[in-house]
């Protein structure tokens, strides 16, 4: 070997070293004495995806049961305005969606589309969240149904629900001619004020068909404190109430316990 030679090889391995010295201390300083976060972009601490799953405040998807659309009802509540509903199916305990788009599709008799509405929900853990849209303006159309769709994937997180402290007793319901009330009686059992509570009722023939929807909510429901709540239509319901849901909506918050 000459010694043009030997000088190459020990230049070649000098630059070798140098580099290896500026690129890859730092890099092993970051691999052996950083600590793993669910913001790395490894999957790493018993993750399941890429900062999702195990300890991350991030879920993968691929983890959880889909959730559904239950069922989407009009109903005419007076000439030229309709309200809506559609009940969201999630059966992942703890796991919920903060916000995401959605349309709903108003439509007659025809199948002629009468009104799209857009706007954003989250997604309750481990339960049915209703979706309530009122107040949509039909004009002299009579609607017949509606479809609901969320618009992109949900992004789905380790929640927590507040109105799982909310309970709901003592419906009452009158109905005359010209119109038709539910009360209840709304009881925070938790230690916390719960705050933008809100409340969408069903009604439903005894054949378990929806006949009603409506909507109210609380600014406030002081804890441990009991309110009372009203839903009210300008009619007589179009059928027989077999029975009636009133669901309490809270936007639930993320897991303070999960790594974010």
């Amino acid at each position: 070997m000459t010694w043009a030679t030997r000088r190459r090889i020990i230049y070649i391995t000098g630059v070798v070293i140098f580099f290896g010295i500026v690129v890859g201390g730092p890099l092993a300083y970051h691999f052996l004495t950083i600590p793993p976060t669910c913001h790395d972009g490894i999957q790493n601490r018993g993750e399941t995806g890429i900062d999702q799953g195990g300890p991350c405040l991030m879920l993968n998807a691929l983890d959880l049961q889909p959730e559904g659309v239950l069922w989407t009802r009009a109903f005419l509540v007076r000439p030229g305005v309709t309200d809506a509903v559609a009940y969201i199916d999630n059966p992942n305990e703890n796991a919920g969606v903060l916000q995401v788009p959605y349309e709903l599709d108003v439509y007659d008799d025809k199948n002629t589309l009468i009104q799209d509405v857009s706007g954003t929900t989250f997604i309750m853990p481990e339960g049915v969240t209703p979706i309530f849209v009122g107040n949509i303006q039909t004009g002299n159309r009579t609607p017949r149904y509606a479809q609901f769709k969320l618009k992109s994937a949900p992004v789905w997180e380790k929640v927590t629900d507040p109105a799982a402290a909310i309970k709901v007793s003592n419906l009452q319901t009158t109905i005359d001619t010209n119109s038709s009330e539910v009360s209840a009686n709304a009881l925070n059992t938790s230690v916390s004020d719960a705050t933008n509570v809100t409340f969408v009722a069903t009604v439903f023939d005894p054949g378990g068909n929806a006949i009603a929807t409506s909507q109210t909510a609380l600014q406030k429901l002081p804890a441990g404190e009991n309110q009372q709540i009203y839903f009210t239509w300008p009619a007589a319901f179009s059928g027989p109430v077999g029975s009636i849901d009133i669901i309490p909506l809270v936007q639930p918050q993320p897991d303070r316990t999960a790594q974010q």
